[in-house]
């Protein structure tokens, strides 16, 4: 990786016991049967400008008592001790980091852990309370900070909303292009490893994430749309396109040449490959979202080159 790219190293995990740690009395929130009333805004600290996200639709455990963070499992889950002694396992709401082995999964994680392990902490919720997992779905605050805010203020995770937890999508999608403008984290040029020279010349030019009728069935109708706005051909072995998910993942064809001016369009379903059309060969299931996703073009180290919200 370069400087940017550290090895990854063993981290110990603090597992807490019977430690108590000082007490956070959760403040009265908004009830959920008032859709109008809103809860205070979480920051992302005193340090982040001044920032705010969305307001929460309720208050999730900690009403009494102190929810503490007992072990971080990786840059966007932890384990924590619910007031009433139980263990929950909480997903953050509204940011994905690097899966393990992944570029800056370790640096993500590392930077979670600095922030909240061993730490009383509030859990907010939005309107979903679990995943399929059966983890929590929360925000995370410290000190009245929102903690997934500040990851993807600092480049260590990026924007991951779906719906319905859309509360503090607008605050999170202010932060990443913050910290997207400043290359921060993630969003430095070689933050996994030697920049493609030709990284400015490619781009995402086009998102359909809606196709007609049932996208399962027409997956063809969905596609995203890499262009080379160079003089040069690119090839584009080893470059590659994901979802805001990052589980859906494409790797263009060893040898594949994107000619200058041309532009290449990536089909969700299958088809034979050619010079203007590329095929995903997905099946079951469509792989953008409708309700909103991002593309990101990443280069053969995994660098992010260029991202496109619809």
């Amino acid at each position: 990786m370069g400087d940017h790219r550290r090895q990854t190293r063993h981290r110990h995990r603090r597992r807490l016991g019977w430690l108590i740690v000082p007490v956070l009395v959760l403040a009265a929130c908004a009830s959920p049967a008032d859709p109008e009333a809103e809860a205070p805004p979480a920051s992302v600290g005193s340090d982040a400008g001044g920032s705010t996200t969305e307001p929460p639709t309720t208050v999730g455990p900690g009403a009494s008592g102190s929810t503490v963070v007992v072990d971080v499992v990786d840059g966007d889950t932890v384990d924590v001790r619910l007031p009433d002694g139980r263990i929950e396992r909480v997903r953050l709401v509204g940011i994905n980091a690097p899966e393990d082995g992944e570029c800056w999964s370790t640096e993500a994680a590392d930077e979670l852990e600095r922030l909240v392990e061993g730490e009383a902490v509030v859990l907010v919720a939005d309107e979903s309370d679990r995943d399929r997992y059966d983890r929590l779905l929360r925000y995370v605050e410290k000190d009245g900070a929102d903690i997934g805010a500040r990851l993807v203020r600092d480049g260590f995770a990026l924007v991951r909303v779906t719906e319905p937890d859309v509360a503090r999508e607008e605050g999170l999608r202010r932060l990443e292009e913050e910290a997207r403008s400043s290359e921060r984290g993630l969003w430095d040029p070689s933050a996994c490893g030697p920049a493609s020279g030709q990284a400015d010349e490619l781009a995402i030019v086009g998102l359909r994430l809606d196709a007609a009728g049932d996208d399962a069935q027409n997956l063809n109708d969905e596609w995203v749309e890499v262009g080379n706005t160079g003089a040069e051909a690119a090839d584009m072995t080893g470059w590659g396109v994901r979802d805001e998910s990052a589980s859906h993942r494409f790797t263009f064809p060893d040898g594949f040449t994107l000619h200058p001016g041309a532009v290449v369009r990536i089909h969700s379903g299958c088809g034979t490959d050619s010079a203007t059309e590329l095929f995903w060969c997905t099946s079951g299931s469509a792989i953008w979202n409708n309700d909103g996703d991002t593309a990101f073009l990443v280069d053969p180290s995994g660098n992010i080159v260029d991202r496109e919200a619809a």
